[in-house]
C-alpha cells in the first residue's frame, strides 16, 4: 500500500479546562462538530510525560467548512504548566496554528468585538492575500489566512486548520524532514529579514528566515476532501538563540502539543521515516480505541523535537446509538469518502456550551 497523506487531521492543544476551550472555539470559530470526547490514560506517551501514565480528557472538534480540527487535551491527574520563560516567536516547536477564511476582513471584525489581548492588524502575505494574527483567551497564537477552499457551507466566517507556523533552529536541516517525510514539495517562498506582520507578536521584532511549504496537487482518500490542502511555514530566528517551547515540561502541558496528519499506509511510512533517520518514537502498532473512534497512531520528532503525529483512521462514529460507523479499513485508500457520508458527521454538531 502506498503512503498517502490525506491532510492535517488536527492540532493538539494542551489546556487546563477542555470544555471551556471547546466552547470558545465552537462559538467564535465554528469548531462545532464534536467527533469524540474521551477520558482515559495516555499509556503509550510515557516518554513524554516523565515516565508516568497520565489520565487525560480529550475532545476532537471539526469545522465543516473544511480543514483540520482541534484535539483539545487536558490532564485530569495533574495541573498543566505554562512555559517557565514567556514564549517568543521563533522558539522551537509549534508557534501558531493557521486557520482558513474566505473573508478575512469579516473574521477580523468578528474577533475585534471580543476584546482579545492581542489582535494584530490586517496585512498582506507575500502573494498579496490578507491575513492577521491573534491570541486566543489562553494565549495560543492563531493566524487567519485567506483561503477559498470550501467543503460545505456553514454559519462560521472561518474554516478549519490549514497549517502551522513552526520554529526551527536550522532551516536547512529542518527542510528535508518536512519535504521528504511529509511531502511538502513546493517551496512557495523563502525570505529573510524583519517583517511587519510579525512586529506586533511576542519577539516578532527580531530578524527571521521564513520558508512557506505547500503541496502539489495530489491524490487523497478518506477524509481528505474535508481536510483540504495544507501549508507549513517554518521560521528560524536569526539574531537570538531560541529555546524549546516544551523545555522542562510535559507533552500535554499548556500550548500546542503536536501536529497530526491523517494518513494511509502506516507501515510504509514507518519504514520510510526510519530510513531517513526519523524513526517512530511512539507506535500503537495496532488499532487504538479512543472512545467511539479507532485507528493506528504514531509519533515522530522533527530535528528540533517538535512532535508530529500520524493517524490511520479505522473507524469513526456517525450514528452511535444505531451502531452506524464509517469503517475505512475495507475501503480503497485512494478514494475519498462520499461527500454526503462525511457531511453526516453534522449530527455531532454542538449548539450550546458543554458543562461538567
Amino acid at each position: 500500500m502506498a503512503k498517502i497523506i490525506n491532510g492535517i487531521q488536527q492540532i493538539g492543544i494542551g489546556v487546563a479546562d477542555a470544555k471551556s476551550v471547546f466552547n470558545w472555539y465552537r462559538k467564535y470559530l465554528g469548531f462545532d462538530i464534536l467527533v469524540f470526547e474521551d477520558i482515559a490514560t495516555a499509556d503509550l506517551m510515557t516518554q513524554y510525560t516523565n515516565q508516568n501514565v497520565e489520565r487525560r480528557h480529550a475532545l476532537l472538534s471539526l469545522n465543516m467548512k473544511g480543514g483540520g480540527g482541534l484535539e483539545i487535551w487536558q490532564f485530569t491527574g495533574r495541573i498543566p504548566t505554562a512555559p517557565k520563560t514567556p514564549f517568543l516567536l521563533g522558539d522551537l516547536g509549534i508557534n501558531c496554528m493557521k486557520i482558513r477564511a474566505a473573508n478575512v476582513l469579516n473574521a477580523h471584525s468578528n474577533l475585534k468585538t471580543l476584546n482579545l489581548d492581542t489582535l494584530g492588524a490586517l496585512s498582506a502575505t507575500q502573494d498579496g492575500k490578507p491575513h492577521f494574527f491573534f491570541q486566543d483567551p489562553w494565549g495560543n497564537l492563531v493566524e487567519v489566512v485567506q483561503d477559498d477552499y470550501l467543503f460545505s457551507e456553514t454559519n462560521s466566517v472561518s474554516g478549519g486548520v490549514i497549517g502551522t507556523l513552526i520554529g526551527v533552529s536550522d532551516m536547512d536541516r529542518a527542510l528535508p524532514f518536512y519535504q521528504q517525510i511529509l511531502g511538502y514539495d513546493v517551496q512557495a517562498s523563502d525570505r529573510t529579514g524583519s517583517f511587519e506582520d510579525f512586529k506586533e507578536l511576542p519577539g516578532g521584532a527580531h530578524a527571521f528566515r521564513r520558508v512557506l511549504l505547500k503541496h502539489r496537487k495530489r491524490a487523497v482518500g478518506g477524509f481528505g476532501e474535508l481536510l483540504g490542502p495544507t501549508e507549513i511555514e517554518l521560521i528560524q530566528v536569526i539574531d537570538r538563540k531560541p529555546i524549546k517551547i516544551y523545555k522542562d515540561r510535559l507533552w500535554g502541558d499548556l500550548g500546542y502539543i503536536h501536529l497530526c496528519f491523517d494518513i494511509n499506509g502506516m507501515e510504509m511510512l514507518r519504514d520510510e521515516a526510519k530510513n531517513l533517520g526519523f524513526p517512530f518514537t511512539v507506535d500503537s502498532a495496532d488499532s487504538f480505541d479512543m472512545g467511539d473512534a479507532a485507528g493506528h497512531f504514531s509519533y515522530i520528532e522533527d530535528p528540533d523535537g517538535t512532535l508530529i503525529e500520524f493517524v490511520e483512521t479505522h473507524k469513526v462514529p456517525i450514528f452511535k446509538k444505531l451502531g452506524i460507523f464509517i469503517n475505512l479499513k475495507k475501503r480503497n485508500p485512494l478514494n475519498p469518502l462520499p461527500k454526503w457520508l462525511v457531511k453526516a458527521m453534522q449530527v455531532h454538531r454542538v449548539k450550546r456550551n458543554l458543562y461538567f
